[in-house]
């Protein structure tokens, strides 16, 4: 023992052994908490993004309950991009998120940006308007409003709902994410058993999400 420690009495020495002794064993309890934390943080985000059946059916209620979901629009832009028609929920989103604009003078450019994006001659994804609803919303241009697509906004949501909504609620990309109570392993079942589970076929949201 080096000569500075041998000088201090026993009682100085039996502490300071204790109180390492306490550090040690508060560290250790420490990492323990960490790791606990970070497992129930890894499990509760794991729980959240599955869906429920519950949900999955609820979309084929109306096009509104499967635009309104998160996975749910995921699935349908994936569905969209398929078929090469992603610019009608494109637009619908677009405008969705113009609406949420809270400052005045960003309007006018936001509200350019998505006329020539979707709406005029020389669109990029023009989307299917008649000439009266096109006509109108080229008028709005001139005073942007944060209602200045809702018309243009509400057809192409009518188109989308009349048509390609209907073709994905009998497409894979809903079908495989629901199981019919009941269904068993009937033919047309068993082509997709491997697929009823909703967290496998999560992945199909995952990559247009």
């Amino acid at each position: 023992m080096c000569k500075g420690l041998a000088a201090l009495p026993a009682t100085c020495l039996k502490s300071a052994k204790d109180m390492k002794h306490r550090l040690g064993f508060l560290l250790q309890k420490s990492d323990s908490c960490d790791y606990s934390s970070s497992q129930g943080k890894k499990e509760k985000l794991s729980s959240s993004q599955r869906l429920s059946q519950e949900e999955v059916r609820k979309w084929a209620e109306s096009l509104e309950n499967l635009i309104h979901h998160d996975r749910g629009l995921a699935a349908f832009r994936a569905f969209l991009k398929s078929e090469y028609s992603e610019e009608n929920i494109e637009f619908w989103v677009s405008c969705e998120e113009y609406k949420k604009t809270k400052s005045p003078a960003k309007l006018s450019p936001k509200a350019r940006k998505i006329y020539d994006e979707f709406i005029s001659v020389q669109a990029t994804k023009e989307v299917n308007l008649d000439s009266c609803t096109r006509e109108k919303t080229s008028h709005n241009m001139l005073e942007p409003t944060l209602s200045c697509f809702d018309e243009a906004q509400r057809k192409i949501f009518t188109l989308m709902e009349k048509d390609s909504y209907r073709r994905f609620l009998k497409s894979p990309y809903y079908l495989d994410l629901v199981s019919p109570p009941g269904a068993g392993c009937r033919p047309e079942n068993c082509k997709r058993n491997h697929t009823h589970s909703l967290d496998c076929n999560s992945n199909i949201i995952s990559q247009c999400a």
